[in-house]
């Protein structure tokens, strides 16, 4: 049986590594925080460490012997499960994808530093750190070069809520109004513009706007804005 050193090590690695990953998304107020992804770098230490040293007492050469790859795959399962629960899905849009993928790293950084692989989890870490932190500049400037924006005027019913809910959809949406302007309207209507931006078209938010009770017309206008009117 290895010694007390060799046991906690690894575990104490694993927590401090999986925790600068979270603190990342929790700064950045994602589902799957701090204690999330700390609990599933630690734990996937854990189990390889369990893996290890767990059955020495069983082992017998020639008759029982031990795989603890066995084990590590098991693991791998296990998380897959949890980064699926962690992915929110509303129509054609998703969120949740990239803290997911965090969290399946952290589990495999966890392992790891369990099996003892010190460097390999600390280039993980710093690997996972980079690509969060480093490619999100790079992302938004790249999806900006084709960043739309558009005018909604919406007609909704007075006293349906529609506004409240329009409002709703065109955040999930990924949309952010930039304007809201208000116009007459004919009787108990009223009749509101919104200017929009984001990349989803015009054409599905207006789609996706007409089917909430109470909606009686959206009408779109499209236009494109370069990344120099920023």
């Amino acid at each position: 049986m290895p010694g007390i050193g060799a046991q906690v090590v690894p575990l104490v690695v694993a927590l401090g590594l999986s925790m600068l990953i979270g603190i990342e998304r929790e700064v950045r107020h994602k589902v799957a925080g701090l204690r999330t992804h700390t609990l599933v770098g630690m734990g996937s230490a854990l189990l390889m460490l369990v893996s290890k040293y767990g059955f020495n007492d069983i082992l017998d050469p020639g008759r029982v012997v031990l795989n603890p790859g066995q084990m590590a795959g098991q693991v791998i399962t296990g998380i897959g499960f949890l980064g699926g629960g962690i992915i929110f899905v509303r129509r054609e849009s998703a969120r949740g994808i990239i803290t997911a993928a965090s969290i399946w790293v952290v589990a495999a950084i966890g392992m790891a530093a369990g099996a003892g692989l010190y460097v390999l989890a600390v280039a993980g870490t710093i690997a996972d750190l980079l690509i969060l932190v480093g490619f999100t500049p790079i992302t938004e400037r790249l999806r900006q070069a084709d960043e739309a924006v558009g005018d909604l005027a919406l007609t909704y019913r007075q006293g349906t809520g529609v506004l409240r809910q329009a409002m709703t959809e065109l955040t999930d949406a990924g949309c952010t109004i930039e304007a809201l302007n208000v116009v007459p309207a004919t009787g108990t209507d009223v009749c509101v513009v919104l200017e929009v931006r984001g990349h989803t078209k015009i054409v599905d938010l207006v789609t996706n706007l007409a089917q909430i009770p109470g909606v009686v017309t959206v009408r779109g206008d499209h236009r494109l804005r370069s990344t120099t009117d920023h």
